[in-house]
């Protein structure tokens, strides 16, 4: 094992200083950077150097460096693809697959832009950047869904979201780290999963308790359930953004040693560079620019969502929990795995739980908050089905992680828990709207019976 270390925070770390370096890593490498820059790759800016006009030679070098500088870069012809499929109507099943595949290497593309704006404001101001910017991609989803009154979509996307992170992510990272290194004895600290693990179970509670209190008054036949459910979760959404800066506030200040993991292998350069590859002002414009690029994306995803379902038979349910997480953070779970089969679980632990943490605490009540304010009757009932399953995924992940140490069939338990529950939405077949309407319904001409998986 070697003697120095380097420290990262989870999804939305800070930076500290590099032991037995005299070096500062000034930008604050993330475990979500650090995923993301195993799928970059080097430019080779030789030819673009030559070209005589300064500001034309910035401009190919800046197009070179976040255009072809990852791995990925081969999925960006799918974007004016989908513009072009969208404005000839070529069908709305083509729009939604080539967005869903444009969106993945622009997920990737927003870390590395924040990681480029991260060496200039320092590590406080970029732990915040990437606090909000982790993920991008599910908050504009979700936010263009709620626009479109789409709360249904909103839930499944994010709940799969969570899913993902926790089990397929998580579960294949430890199954190929543990075939990878099966001579090897995986430990990871326990300290970065104790943490989200809290945080996780209060989002859990605060998903339960609207649920049960829904059920509760549909018992009594009460006919103020709505209104109070509503309510609940407004203030259970308030309660975990305030958790989730308290959250950001101990790993930025107070205890950012504790997110501190070794590095397995002294010689290892994978996202230890300390220089800016292009400059602020290139960052942030390419980082707006990609930014309205998502949204646009995002637009055509949740407005294609339903006729897709309709074309390829699969409910809206499948396509929201399973298939949008897959790919829309597929450049992240590359990285996991990556840093998994390297032996460097507590990266792989960053992204996986950090980013379901981000998600549960940070975006989701987002989303309740925002409907608020566009006057969106949105709460934290997740009906019975999505909310035992975010449930069981919690406790099953937390009882993996108890110990600080991994091997394969810990990984592989996971794996399974994810192919039952994704078997589980693909035969709920049932659209969402029927579904809400039924469940209006019930309640209505019964005043009970509890809701109905969506």
């Amino acid at each position: 094992m070697a003697s120095s270390q380097e420290p990262w925070n989870l999804e939305n770390g800070g930076s500290c200083n590099l032991k037995g370096s005299s070096k500062e890593i000034r930008h604050g490498r993330t475990a979500h950077n650090m995923s993301s820059s195993s799928l970059r790759k080097k430019s080779d800016i030789s030819l673009v150097s030559k070209i005589p006009c300064s500001l034309l030679r910035q401009f190919f070098k800046n197009l070179q460096e976040v255009i072809l500088g990852t791995k990925l870069s081969v999925l960006f012809p799918a974007i004016p693809l989908a513009i072009i499929a969208s404005a000839y109507n070529f069908g709305t099943p083509w729009v939604f697959a080539l967005s869903l595949l444009g969106l993945t290497p622009l997920a990737e593309r927003i870390s590395f832009l924040t990681e480029q704006i991260a060496y200039f404001t320092g590590p406080t101001v970029g732990g915040l950047l990437n606090a909000t910017c982790g993920n991008a991609t599910e908050l504009i989803i979700a936010l263009l869904a709620l626009h479109q009154n789409k709360i249904e979509v909103v839930k499944c996307s994010l709940l799969g979201s969570v899913l993902s992170n926790l089990l397929l992510v998580l579960g294949t990272s430890l199954f190929c780290g543990g075939l990878a290194n099966i001579k090897k004895e995986q430990k990871y600290d326990r300290k970065q999963a104790d943490v989200n693990s809290l945080l996780l179970l209060l989002g859990l509670l605060c998903h339960i308790l609207p649920l049960l209190f829904k059920m509760n008054y549909n018992t009594d036949g009460t006919t103020q359930m709505a209104d109070s459910t509503l309510q609940l979760s407004r203030v259970s959404s308030i309660v975990m953004l305030l958790a989730y800066s308290a959250y950001l506030f101990f790993q930025l200040k107070t205890h950012r040693q504790l997110f501190e993991a070794q590095v397995e292998e002294e010689g290892d350069k994978v996202g230890s560079e300390e220089e800016a590859v292009i400059s602020f002002w290139s960052a942030f414009s390419w980082l707006v620019g990609m930014t309205a690029v998502v949204a646009l994306l995002s637009e055509y995803v949740v407005g294609t969502i339903e006729d897709a379902s309709e074309s390829w038979g699969i409910s809206v349910s499948f396509i929201s929990i399973i298939l949008l997480p897959i790919v829309g953070n597929a450049a992240e779970h590359a990285g996991a795995i990556i840093f998994a089969f390297k032996n460097k679980l507590d990266i792989t632990l960053g992204v996986a739980l950090g980013s379901a943490t981000q998600i549960s605490v940070f975006v989701i009540p987002l989303s309740v908050l925002v409907a608020w304010i566009m006057g969106i009757e949105m709460d934290l009932d997740f009906n019975i089905l999505e909310t035992s399953s975010l449930a069981l995924s919690i406790l099953v992940t937390a009882f993996t992680l108890q110990d600080g140490t991994s091997h394969y069939m810990k990984g592989f338990v996971l794996l399974l828990c994810y192919v039952v529950m994704g078997a589980c939405f693909f035969v709920l077949r049932t659209p969402l709207h029927k579904v809400n309407a039924v469940t209006l319904g019930v309640e209505s001409s019964t005043g009970g019976g509890g809701g109905l998986a969506n």
